[in-house]
């Protein structure tokens, strides 16, 4: 996963284009990464899932 890709599916997140987006197990490291650098990076959140994967949510007020 490239930081162009994660930089669109996080703005789609952000502009409400999507509801949520899901992260595959294997691209978690290299998503997050590009995500800790975003100065909203307080605002998504993310929820495990069974099986590894993660589902990420934009949240109106930042996470404390």
């Amino acid at each position: 996963m490239e930081e162009k890709d994660v930089y669109n599916l996080l703005e789609q997140l952000k502009n409400g284009e999507v509801e949520k987006i899901t992260i595959k197990k294997e691209e978690f490291l290299q998503f997050r990464k590009y995500l800790v650098e975003r100065n909203d990076f307080k605002y998504f959140r993310g929820i495990a899932l069974r099986g590894g994967d993660v589902a990420y949510t934009y949240l109106s007020t930042p996470r404390s």
